[in-house]
C-alpha cells in the first residue's frame, strides 16, 4: 500500500497536538495523577494485608461469630513476631488504631511481650497479654482492615461504620462530626456566594455603565487583589478585626458600640475576610455580561412607559442571569474548598471540610479517610456544576 501524504488541514492540526502535548503530559503528572491517588486511597486498605498477609487472608474468611478459630490466631502471632520492629506493623497498628482507639499500644506492647517459644494456647497467651485479645470486637476491627479494599473510609466520611456483625450503623454521637463539618462549609460557601452577589451586582452593573475611561481603572481596582496572596489579604483581616483593631476603633470612636466587638475567630470574621478575597470572582464575570448587554435595553423599555426599577427586573435583570450563574458558581465552588482564611480568621467550630482534608494528611497521616473526605468535597463540585450546566441548558432552549 502506498501512505497517503498528511494533507494540508491534517497538518495543522497535528502540530497543534504536538505543541500541547508537553502541557498535557505536565499537567497530568503533576495535577492529575496525585488527585487520582489520592481519591483512590479512600477505597485501599492495604496496611494490615502488608504486614499481615495470611492473618489477614485468613481472619477475612471468619464468619464473625466467637472468636477467630485457632489457625488465626497461630498466624498472628508468627507473623506478629516476623513484623516486630518493622515499618509495616507501625502502619498496621495506625490503621487498627482508627477502628478502635488504643489499639496501636495494644499491638506494639503484645509485639514486645511475646515470648519466642511456641505457644500451646494462642488465645490464652494473647488474652494474658491484654485482655482485649480475648473480645470478639478486637477480631473483628481487624477483619474490617484486613483489605485490600474496604469502603470503611467512605462510611466513617458520613459519620457511618460497619459494626461487629457486618452492619451499617451510625457512629457514636460523639464521633459523628463530618456530616455536621460538610453541612457547615455547604452553609458558609453559600453565605459567602449570597454576600458576594449583593456587593458585586452593583459594583458591575457600575463599571459596565461608566464610559471606557474611568471604567478602566476601576476594574483595575477589581483586579487588584489578584496580585496579593490570599495569606497576606486573610493575615490583613487579622490585624483589622481584632479586639484593639482599625475596625472595632472606628465603630467606638463613630459611637456605633460602646466595647470592641467580636470580629475575629469566629463565623463573622471567616464571612468577612472570604468575601473580600472571593469577590473579583464575582464581579468580572457579571462585568463581562453587562458589557454586552449595554444600556440600551433598559431605555428601550423605560420609552415604552417602564418604570426604571420595572425595567431593570424585567429586562436587564434577565440578561444578566448568565453573569450571576457563573459568577456564583465560581465563587461557590472556590469557596468549598476555602482553608487559610478559616484557619487564620475562624475559631474551632468555622473549620471547613478542607481543614479535616489537611488534618488526616499531614498530622494523623490517615490518608483513606483524607481521600473519602476529598472525594465527598469532590462529587459535591461535581454535581453542583452538573446542575448549574442543566439550568444553563435549559434557560437557553427557554429562550
Amino acid at each position: 500500500m502506498v501512505r497517503q501524504p498528511i494533507s494540508r488541514l491534517t497538518r495543522p492540526r497535528f502540530a497543534a497536538w504536538l505543541l500541547v502535548l508537553p502541557l498535557f503530559l505536565f499537567s497530568a503528572a503533576t495535577f492529575v495523577v496525585p488527585i487520582v491517588m489520592m481519591l483512590a486511597r479512600s477505597v485501599q486498605d492495604p496496611e494490615l494485608s502488608r504486614a499481615f498477609p495470611q492473618t489477614a487472608r485468613l481472619v477475612a474468611q471468619w464468619d464473625g461469630r466467637d472468636l477467630p478459630p485457632a489457625a488465626v490466631m497461630n498466624s498472628f502471632i508468627a507473623e506478629l513476631r516476623a513484623a516486630r520492629g518493622t515499618e509495616g506493623l507501625s502502619f498496621a497498628a495506625n490503621r487498627l488504631n482508627s477502628e478502635i482507639s488504643g489499639f496501636r499500644s495494644m499491638l506494639l506492647r503484645t509485639a514486645r511481650t511475646l515470648p519466642a517459644a511456641p505457644l500451646d494456647d494462642p488465645a490464652a497467651a494473647l488474652a494474658r497479654i491484654d485482655p482485649r485479645w480475648g473480645e470478639r470486637s478486637t477480631w473483628a476491627a481487624m477483619r474490617r482492615a484486613s483489605g485490600p479494599l474496604t469502603d470503611g473510609f467512605l462510611l466513617a466520611a458520613l459519620d457511618r461504620q460497619r459494626n461487629d456483625d457486618g452492619a451499617i450503623v451510625r457512629v457514636p454521637e460523639e464521633r459523628a462530626v463530618f456530616v455536621s463539618v460538610l453541612i457547615r462549609t455547604l452553609w458558609i460557601s453559600a453565605a459567602v456566594t449570597a454576600f458576594c452577589l449583593v456587593l458585586g451586582y452593583p459594583v458591575a452593573y457600575l463599571i459596565a455603565s461608566l464610559p471606557a475611561k474611568i471604567a478602566n481603572p476601576l476594574l483595575v481596582l477589581v483586579l487588584i487583589p489578584f496580585w496579593t496572596s490570599v495569606l497576606v489579604r486573610t493575615t490583613a483581616w487579622v490585624v483589622l478585626l481584632q479586639r484593639d483593631g482599625l475596625v472595632n476603633g472606628l465603630l467606638q470612636r463613630l459611637g456605633f458600640t460602646d466595647q470592641p466587638l467580636a470580629l475575629i475567630y469566629n463565623r463573622t470574621g471567616v464571612l468577612i475576610a472570604m468575601v473580600h478575597v472571593l469577590l473579583p470572582l464575582m464581579v468580572l464575570p457579571l462585568y463581562s455580561v453587562m458589557k454586552g448587554i449595554g444600556r440600551a435595553p433598559m431605555l428601550a423599555a423605560m420609552s415604552l412607559g417602564a418604570r426604571p426599577f420595572e425595567a431593570f427586573v424585567r429586562v436587564y435583570l434577565p440578561q444578566s442571569a448568565a453573569g450571576i450563574g457563573a459568577g456564583c458558581l465560581l465563587v461557590f465552588i472556590s469557596a468549598l474548598g476555602y482553608y487559610v482564611t478559616p484557619e487564620l480568621v475562624g475559631g474551632g467550630g468555622d473549620q471547613m471540610i478542607s481543614y479535616f482534608i489537611a488534618f488526616y494528611t499531614n498530622r494523623t497521616t490517615n490518608w483513606g479517610l483524607a481521600g473519602a473526605l476529598s472525594l465527598i468535597l469532590l462529587l459535591a463540585t461535581g454535581l453542583l456544576y452538573v446542575a448549574y450546566a442543566r439550568l444553563s441548558r435549559s434557560s437557553a432552549a427557554s429562550a
